[in-house]
């Protein structure tokens, strides 16, 4: 009988709406290190956990690499270390993220504005 605490690769795939190739390639780049019984891969709590903050962290804008880091930075040094490591992250994402939001604000408005313009010339209104 399975440990109903693991999930297999299919399982893993489906709960998390990815794809094979995405898990495989969070196993290549040592993100997930699932157990293997013979060719079956089973993900226990750890991994399920990773995987909720690798998706987490992908939908913050992290690079793949940052997170990867993050989660060494957690299994050497423990939390304050991973927390001091996740400030300066986030620090650093939090600009780009302005920065992003400041451009398409810029974008925004510029096509509104020429939409505006050629509604006019077309003597409709927006």
């Amino acid at each position: 009988m399975r440990d109903e605490t693991r999930l297999t690769f299919k399982e893993m795939c489906a709960k998390f709406d990815v794809t094979p190739r995405t898990l495989r390639y969070y196993e290549y780049i040592e993100l997930l290190s699932p157990d293997r019984e013979g060719r079956t891969r089973f993900y226990g709590a750890r991994e399920r956990a990773r995987m909720e903050l690798i998706l987490r962290g992908r939908s913050f804008g992290f690079a793949l690499e940052d997170i990867r880091q993050w989660l060494l930075i957690y299994e050497k040094d423990g939390t304050k270390a991973q927390m001091r490591a996740w400030v300066e992250m986030a620090n650093g994402q939090l600009e780009e993220l302005a920065q992003q939001l400041s451009q398409l604000e810029q974008a925004h408005s510029e096509l509104t504005r020429l939409r505006d313009e050629t509604l006019e010339a077309l003597g409709e209104k927006a």
